[in-house]
C-alpha cells in the first residue's frame, strides 16, 4: 500500500504515458485537452455566436471522458493518496519565492498569492487571473494546442510545429520565472 500513496518515479509514470498514447494512436484519436474547451462550447451553444463553434461535438466524446478522468483522479489523489504532502522543492527555490513575499511555500502547490480567496477577491489578483487565463486560452488556440497535447503527442510524432510550440513554452516559463513574477509581486 506504500508503493500507491507515495509520488510514483518517472519509469513508472513515463510508461503508463506511452501506454495510454498508444491506445490513443490505435482508435485513431489525439491527445491533449485544449481541445475539450472548444467541444464544451460547442456543447453550450456558441456555435449561435461564432461559426467556428459549428460542430459535432459528439466526435470528440472520448476527449470529454478523459478530462473527467483527469479531474476524478485529482480528486481521488488529492483526497486520499498524498493528503497533506508538501512540494518537494529545491531550497533555493523555496528561498527565492518567499523573498518575493509567497507564504506557504513547499506546502501547496497553488500558492494563496495567486489563486487564494483574499487574492480574488483583489483587483491585482482578479487581473493576473484573467489576463494568465486569456494568455493561455489565445496562447492554446493560436499554437493549436496545449502544453500535453504538443509535448506528448506532437513530439513522439516527431512534428515541427510541436517542437517549435514546446521551445515557445519553456522561453515563456523563463520569462514569466524571471521577470512578470518579480514584477508583480517583488
Amino acid at each position: 500500500m506504500d508503493f500507491i500513496l507515495q509520488p510514483w518515479p518517472w519509469f513508472i509514470g513515463g510508461p503508463l504515458i506511452a501506454i495510454s498514447l498508444l491506445l490513443y494512436f490505435y482508435f485513431g484519436q489525439n491527445f491533449g485537452a485544449s481541445k475539450n474547451f472548444e467541444t464544451l462550447c460547442t456543447m453550450a451553444g456558441a456555435g449561435k455566436i461564432s461559426d467556428y463553434f459549428k460542430k459535432d461535438w459528439k466526435q470528440r466524446d472520448f476527449a470529454l471522458l478523459f478530462v473527467i478522468g483527469l479531474i476524478i483522479g485529482g480528486v481521488i489523489s488529492a483526497m486520499y493518496l498524498i493528503p497533506n504532502q508538501g512540494v518537494n522543492l529545491n531550497p533555493t527555490t523555496i528561498q527565492e519565492l518567499t523573498d518575493l513575499g509567497f507564504t506557504n511555500v513547499g506546502n501547496q502547490y497553488f500558492p494563496d498569492e495567486i489563486f487564494g480567496k483574499k487574492s480574488f477577491m483583489s483587483i491585482k489578483g482578479f487581473l493576473i487571473l484573467l489576463v494568465s487565463g486569456v494568455f493561455v486560452g489565445f496562447g492554446t488556440r493560436y499554437a493549436g494546442g496545449c502544453t500535453s497535447g504538443h509535448a506528448i503527442t506532437g513530439l513522439s510524432n516527431l512534428e515541427l510545429p510541436s517542437l517549435l510550440a514546446v521551445i515557445g513554452f519553456f522561453i515563456g516559463g523563463i520569462i514569466a520565472t524571471w521577470f512578470i513574477i518579480p514584477v508583480l509581486f517583488g
